[in-house]
């Protein structure tokens, strides 16, 4: 039976385009939405194990803005790069040559392990007036609220890479394990959106390219996070963060906000690690705010 999504009148007057463009020697899958003309565009980098649909709900609640959104390399509909480790520094070059080619001084927005791939390269230079992290990783994963999870995680993870083909990566797209996890982050109340969380995640979770390339990305996802790179990000930059976040407490967000030259947090109640899915709505007004033009005409 079919899932409604909460969202969808909204989405549905958002026009949208696929598109494809080669990056580092592969062949990157992306999607744009909004208006062509629109006064500023986006740059959207999705979290672990997702794709471009995760953030959807967030693109539907602001219509007037241009959003650029791939697949990153290895999920979705983008195949992983040719010989090339998918570790931080890969994801990071390539992300740098995908605005380059595709959406050059745009809005980098980064949600979950996207927002290390941001900040690492806006970091490392990748051009770009204002950065967006909405959940951002900002302490590590193994030291979180929910940390000896993330260790049971870090041995399914392994398991997966280390057996037998075919059980391994049956074992990673395992639809148990994936709605254990859904179940686990969702906070909300709402049986409707609660039912499209889990949808979302069954249909969209296992579409990764394959066992090696997940573990490459999960070992980075839990090797880094946003600290490091914080205080060499002289962009404005506006953080979303969720008050009941399991993966990130909000202290730690708060502490980090203050680790670049300039930040704002924003903190979003009853949520936890899914504001793209579950309040949408309060994060796109704060990220709409963040862009709106200032008094002396910036951004």
């Amino acid at each position: 039976m079919p899932v409604a999504n909460p969202y969808a009148e909204l989405l549905a007057v958002v026009p949208v385009e696929r598109r494809e463009v080669g990056v580092l020697g592969g062949t990157t899958a992306y999607w744009v939405y909004g208006p062509a003309d629109a006064e500023t565009t986006v740059l959207a980098v999705h979290g672990f194990r997702g794709e471009h649909h995760g953030l959807e709900p967030v693109v539907a609640q602001l219509p007037e803005i241009r959003v650029v959104m791939p697949d990153l390399p290895g999920f979705g509909e983008t195949a992983p790069i040719p010989g090339r480790t998918h570790d931080l520094e890969l994801y990071a070059q390539w992300l740098t040559a995908f605005a380059v080619e595709v959406a050059p001084g745009a809005v980098v927005l980064g949600h979950s392990f996207g927002s290390i791939v941001a900040s690492a390269a806006v970091a490392g230079g990748l051009p770009t007036p204002r950065l967006v992290l909405v959940n951002p990783i900002g302490a590590p994963a193994l030291e979180g609220p929910r940390g000896i999870l993330t260790r049971l995680a870090v041995f399914y993870y392994w398991a997966g890479a280390r057996l037998p083909r075919a059980v391994g990566e049956a074992l990673l797209r395992s639809r148990v394990i994936v709605r254990a996890m859904s179940v686990s982050m969702s906070k909300t109340k709402d049986a409707g959106i609660r039912r499209f969380v889990h949808d979302q995640h069954d249909t969209y979770f296992s579409r990764f390219a394959d066992r090696d390339v997940l573990h490459d990305a999960f070992v980075t996802s839990v090797s880094h996070d946003v600290r490091a790179f914080a205080p060499s990000i002289a962009q404005p930059t506006l953080l979303v963060a969720a008050v009941q976040d399991d993966i990130t407490p909000i202290e730690a967000e708060r502490r980090l906000a203050t680790l670049f030259p300039s930040a704002e947090l924003v903190e979003i109640e009853g949520v936890g690690h899914l504001i793209h899915y579950e309040t949408p709505a309060p994060a796109a007004s704060a990220i709409r705010r963040f862009l709106a033009p200032s008094a002396d005409g910036t951004r």
